[in-house]
């Protein structure tokens, strides 16, 4: 019996929901973040940190393989028995939710910093709070329309930075190759791996694809589409600013946009902080989702519409007696990015090899 059956995504739905998780985080500052560690040689890392995101996925599918119809939840209360999967599910609830209010909240002082400045933080939040909840009300079905719709307005938004180059350009910045070895490439690899975080929802959304016998083939192509769109940004700022200016900007992929001007749009940065919006909203929407979905396998309910509209209540009401601050936003991402390392590669190594060994030994 399929249980989540009433809410099954598509095969595309699944690449997008996937891919819409991973790169929205990542979008705005990883050309800066990898630029600052291994210089312009920064974009090899994303080919390494695909190659290893693409590894942790496929073990997470074979994990799931071992129970289809279930999620991690009920996959861990059937290797490990249900005190375990509760003590996991309130584990994955906090991470997820922090995640997801972190990166709201790093959403927030971006579009206060660029845009609104003078406008109270709980009335941004409050913005934000009211698509969220409609969005996330309506289930991982919903979600993933709303990823798929996303993911188009994306591929739009990136032609944009080929007008950027076409005003200032320097590909010599690229060379020569290795400039440093191998080392700063690294580096940068290891501090900027969690940009590619968002494959392990994979755990939670396995149950709800139609067709499983593609979830491999469908998270390989989500994890390649976050890696092209990583590689477009980051080579195009690299070759657009200089490698000691890109450093210089929080956001370089809104900067280089100040170059346009149109007749009917002065700062073209303003309208692409506007496209941002939905483009990020697909990495925290999904983490709430799945942080109350935790939470309502956890307690035995279905509806969880009613703890998402309190949650976001508390939220906007801590924002109103709290006014979070950049640094200690970068701060919570430092451990979100612990926290990913963990869930996201170390867990479903140590899983994958848990079950192996268990499965064989009962064969026996």
């Amino acid at each position: 019996m399929k249980k989540y059956a009433c809410n099954e995504v598509t095969f595309m739905q699944y690449i997008f929901l996937i891919h819409g998780t991973q790169v929205g985080a990542g979008i705005a500052n990883l050309p800066r973040l990898l630029a600052e560690k291994a210089g312009t040689d920064g974009w090899i890392s994303i080919i390494i940190n695909w190659a290893i995101s693409v590894v942790a996925s496929l073990l997470i599918i074979q994990i799931m393989k071992r129970c289809p119809n279930g999620s991690l939840l009920e996959l861990f209360q059937q290797y490990f028995g249900r005190p375990a999967a509760r003590v996991l599910a309130v584990i994955v609830a906090a991470g997820f939710g922090f995640t997801a209010i972190t990166i709201m909240v790093r959403t927030m002082l971006v579009i206060k910093s660029w845009i609104l400045p003078l406008t109270p933080d709980y009335i941004v939040l409050t913005l934000f709070a009211i698509p969220t909840y409609l969005a996330v009300r309506g289930g991982v079905r919903i979600l993933g329309r709303y990823a798929e719709l996303v993911f188009f307005l994306l591929i739009g938004m990136l032609l944009f930075y080929l007008l950027a180059l076409s005003e200032n350009h320097y590909f010599l910045h690229l060379l020569p190759l290795f400039k440093k070895g191998w080392e700063p490439v690294l580096s940068a690899s290891s501090s900027t791996i969690s940009s590619f975080m968002g494959f392990e929802t994979a755990f939670m959304l396995y149950p709800y694809l139609q067709k499983k016998q593609a979830a491999s083939s469908g998270i390989v192509i989500a994890n390649t589409l976050t890696m092209i769109v990583f590689l477009y940004i980051t080579l195009t700022c690299f070759v657009f600013f200089s490698p000691d200016e890109i450093t210089q900007y929080n956001e370089p992929t809104v900067n280089l946009l100040k170059v346009l001007e149109f007749r009917f749009a002065a700062r073209l940065e303003i309208l692409f902080l506007a496209f941002y919006l939905f483009i990020i909203s697909t990495t925290w929407m999904p983490y709430l989702f799945w942080s109350l979905f935790c939470m309502s396998w956890l307690l035995g309910k279905k509806d969880y519409s009613r703890a998402l509209l309190v949650l976001l209540l508390l939220f906007i009401a801590y924002t109103f007696f709290y006014i979070p601050t950049f640094n200690q936003v970068e701060h919570w991402l430092k451990l979100i990015g612990q926290f990913g390392r963990v869930f996201g590669f170390l867990f479903p190594l140590c899983l994958w090899i848990y079950v192996c060994i268990r499965d064989r030994l009962k064969m026996r």
